[in-house]
């Protein structure tokens, strides 16, 4: 083989190995975007907060995943977030949902799963979840609002929600007899 064949040879392996290698790059790099499905609630999904199953109860459900071992149910939004804003959370939620209101049966909530982050909330209404007050999610703003409308309540963004806003009493605090 002569030396300028050798050179030819390289120069056509070189853009092709550089766009091979840039491939590989750009996969890897996007697998740290790349985030959970939502996994359906079954008959034996538990929340994880107090081992409630999830289809018992009405109003909207959640589940946030983690960038290790299998995601955490919730049986209402409360506890999402109660859980969320939680100072010593220390694992790395890599995805958080819950469920369209719009959409779902409040009684039997199925599917409809929505990214939490981007979700209206609304608290303060009429409605009750697993453990009394509940936020309900809506992916729509305007679902929240005629839900407001119809429920009573106050809309909220995701960042709105505060640690206040979902104390976990059931209403034990305001209680006088206990």
């Amino acid at each position: 083989m002569k030396r300028g064949d050798l050179t030819r040879r390289s120069l056509t392996r070189w853009p092709v190995a550089a766009i091979f290698v840039s491939g590989l790059l750009a996969l890897t790099g996007c697998g740290e975007d790349i985030k959970p499905d939502p996994q359906e609630i079954t008959s034996g999904t538990f929340c994880a907060l107090d081992g409630m199953l999830l289809l018992d109860y009405p109003g909207p459900k959640a589940q946030i995943h983690y960038d290790q071992g299998p995601p955490d149910f919730f049986c209402d939004t409360m506890e999402m977030f109660a859980i969320y804003l939680e100072p010593e959370q220390k694992k790395r939620i890599v995805a958080i949902y819950t469920q369209d209101m719009g959409k779902a049966d409040w009684t039997k909530p199925q599917g409809h799963w929505i990214d939490a982050r981007t979700a209206f909330y609304v608290t303060g209404s009429r409605r009750a979840g697993s453990m009394g007050p509940t936020l309900g999610s809506f992916a729509r703003e305007e679902d929240a609002r005629a839900f407001v409308e119809q429920y009573g309540g106050q809309v909220l963004r995701f960042d709105q929600v505060t640690p206040e806003s979902v104390v976990l009493d059931g209403g034990v605090l305001q209680d006088e007899r206990m």
